[in-house]
């Protein structure tokens, strides 16, 4: 298999970006984060109807962010990568420092 081109890479890259560009998709992670669950004990713990958790789950399984599993007639998701909840982290640590600069600025 050839390595994929710096464009395919970025591509890539946008694409995972948007599965996390929602903020009810960031909430089903960090879920997740506690381990597997079903779209309805999701939907339970966010207190959202299951309609919506579905679809926000289809999303991230399409970008390859969760990994659903069928046991009998329940499908339980699972993060397909913990590093995911990392760069989250990440993002929100950046996030609030620029909240305190800002606040720092005005205040």
């Amino acid at each position: 298999m050839e390595r994929p081109t710096r464009q395919e890479i970025h591509q890539l890259h946008a694409e995972i970006c948007a599965g996390l560009a929602d903020p009810t998709r960031i909430l089903i992670l960090y879920e997740l984060a506690d381990g597997p669950r079903t779209g309805t004990a999701l939907a339970r713990a966010l207190g959202l109807p299951q309609s919506t958790v579905a679809r926000h789950l289809r999303v991230l399984a399409s970008k390859g962010l969760v990994v659903p599993t069928r046991r009998g007639g329940v499908v339980e998701y699972a993060l397909a990568d913990y590093r995911v909840i990392q760069a989250l982290d990440l993002m929100r640590a950046v996030l609030m420092d620029r909240i305190h600069l800002y606040q720092h600025i005005a205040g």
